[in-house]
């Protein structure tokens, strides 16, 4: 028998789930929709050829584009949230294809714009924004158009590229679906014989285990089941880099890295910036894993040893409601403005909480309008607290920034992304640390949040020099295969590990079940984003409201600025090295600290 039976959806209570009415009253009222959208492309098409002619129909194309933001965005919202409720769900997934085919309709109607926006003289568009005072608002949006002048092509082949984005998908979809609804593991099994059930989102719940035979039952099961599959989950991740590298040629950016940040305004030297940072502060990891095989008393640390706390014993279990109150204090300090946020989302169902059959899986906030909707695979422990601190930052980030900013410049970029989440993070260790002085609780907390920096720091940094490579093989015309990448990703884990780690022989398939590695260079902002996030943390704690005031403005800007002009308001210059060095050099004196402990 397995320990735990996962629900189908069906079966999981209302309040535990979110509330997509808030988005569409029914599948009805999104379907009517749906048909209303088909008008859409001949109503955007009637304004090629305006763009340049005078202030009034610019300005009346941003306002039209303003409004589709908002119509397509709860569109795609809802069709998107009910189709991460259950995978395998015939009808949503099909309800995402609509959506996605509507996007891409509307997206190939529009590719006039860029093109056109890109032809008006400089003197024009200043006697524009003189003639109509309310395109001021559309400066940033303008800007960021032309500010890529050297990248954007003809009308006719802009239309081709923005008619190829279901194909360009198609490689995430693929790998999404097997991952989340075909992909089925065998039971793990216990030291007594005894069964749990494994799944994408109970592995790591499994590998935290103190028994010891779960964790590598758990470990060998898993991925002995994904090596099954790695030569399908290559295909997908070779036919992902094609499709980028197709691109970035298109566009004639050097490389897919320089395209996908591009986009964001981030220089290429940031993303090798911090690679080389964290190699540099490698030894600070290498005394980390020694210390958790010395405290756990192994003679071999293994990889399914690295999720187990050290100090055991001083594990609880923290209910939903409880890991919600912890939450709520943690967070006072930002003000009783950000708590009533906060809970005005815990209240009103904002939050998808328990696993499902089916579900997808880890976590994640979306949206904004009319406000943010955040996926849980909720487990009464203390990290999955921390994910709900984490999810809700994001949360609040797309909240402010919607209710601050005009709709042009609301939306953050991925840059930032990862600054406000993770502030509530530390913010929540900080609190926590506060309230004890026992060792053994203590320790715990303090290798808790040593994890926090291991998976957010090294272990992303990891992923972005495997992406970092996987990048460069294809625009070397190398193929990825299965066994280039597991030999590849092997020898990067023994890398950022060290000497004191077995790098189990499964191991060198877990890119086999990393979604990010579909999202275009996105995961080494997870570890900017974390470095940014522990200098506006500390600031905030040593400084109180005069901080705070700079972050809530930080929070409130959206995409006003580009992202390095956006963390300065906070007080970070990520633009440097050393918001990365000074928080890896934190790292090694919490190791210090826990050593001190024992």
């Amino acid at each position: 028998m397995a320990e735990k039976i996962i629900p189908v959806r069906s079966e999981v209570p209302e309040e535990f789930t979110w509330n997509l009415k808030d988005l569409f009253p029914s599948d009805e009222a999104w379907l009517a929709e749906y048909e209303a959208l088909k008008a859409v492309p001949a109503e955007i098409a009637a304004m090629q050829g305006t763009l340049g002619r005078s202030a009034a129909e610019l300005l009346a194309y941003f306002r039209k584009d303003d409004e589709l933001t908002l119509r397509l965005g709860r569109f795609m919202g809802y069709a998107s949230r009910k189709g991460d409720e259950d995978t395998g769900n015939s009808f949503y997934q099909d309800l995402r294809g609509k959506a996605s085919g509507t996007l891409v309709a509307i997206s190939s109607a529009d590719a006039f714009a860029t093109p056109e926006i890109m032809a008006i003289p400089e003197e024009t568009l200043e006697q524009f924004f003189r003639e109509e005072p309310a395109l001021e608002t559309y400066r940033r949006s303008l800007y960021k158009i032309r500010r890529r002048a050297a990248h954007i092509l003809s009308p006719e082949v802009e239309a081709i590229l923005a008619a190829s984005g279901e194909v360009a998908d198609a490689a995430d979809n693929i790998g999404s679906v097997l991952r989340n609804a075909d992909m089925r593991f065998p039971n793990a099994v216990d030291k007594d014989g005894g069964e749990h059930q494994l799944t994408n989102g109970s592995l790591v719940v499994l590998l935290e285990s103190d028994d010891v035979e779960l964790r590598k039952s758990a470990f060998e099961t898993y991925y002995t089941r994904l090596a099954e599959y790695k030569n399908t989950i290559a295909a997908t991740l070779d036919a992902q880099f094609k499709q980028l590298r197709f691109y970035a040629n298109a566009r004639k950016y050097d490389s897919t890295l320089e395209a996908a940040l591009d986009r964001t305004e981030v220089p290429v030297e940031v993303y090798h910036n911090l690679i080389e940072a964290v190699h540099q502060n490698l030894d600070k990891m290498y005394r980390y894993v020694a210390l958790r095989k010395k405290m756990l008393g192994l003679d071999e640390l293994h990889m399914y040893d690295v999720y187990t706390p050290i100090v055991a014993d001083a594990a609880s279990t923290i209910p939903y409601a409880e890991a919600q109150k912890t939450v709520l204090e943690a967070l006072a300090v930002l003000g009783e403005d950000y708590v009533e946020m906060l809970k005005e989302g815990f209240q009103n169902r904002w939050i998808d909480v328990y696993e499902n059959v089916g579900k997808r899986s880890g976590a994640y906030s979306a949206g904004g309008d009319p406000h943010p909707y955040v996926l849980l695979n909720h487990h009464d422990n203390l990290d999955s607290m921390f994910t709900l601190a984490h999810e809700m930052g994001h949360a609040l980030h797309s909240y402010l920034s919607q209710k601050n900013q005009p709709t042009s410049t609301a939306h953050y970029v991925i840059f930032v992304a990862e600054v406000a989440s993770t502030c509530n993070e530390i913010l929540l260790m900080r609190h926590l640390l506060q309230k004890t002085t026992d060792k053994k609780e203590r320790a715990y907390l303090i290798n808790h949040f040593l994890d926090q920096f291991k998976g957010t720091v090294y272990r992303q940094t990891m992923f972005a020099e495997f992406e970092l490579m996987m990048g460069q093989m294809s625009e070397r015309g190398e193929t990825l295969t299965a066994d280039v990448l597991a030999k590849k990703y092997h020898e990067l884990n023994r890398l950022y590990f060290g000497p004191d780690m077995i790098s189990d022989d499964g191991i060198a398939y877990e890119w086999a079940r990393i979604p990010h590695f579909f999202y275009d260079y996105y995961v080494f902002q997870y570890a900017t984003g974390f470095s940014a996030a522990v200098a506006i943390a500390e600031r905030i704690l040593a400084e109180g409201e005069p901080a705070v005031a700079d972050y809530k403005r930080f929070l409130s800007s959206g995409g006003s600025a580009d992202p390095i002009s956006l963390l300065l308001i906070a007080g970070v210059d990520m633009s440097t090295p050393a918001p990365v060095n000074a928080a890896l050099k934190l790292f090694g004196e919490l190791v210090d600290e826990l050593a001190a402990l024992q």
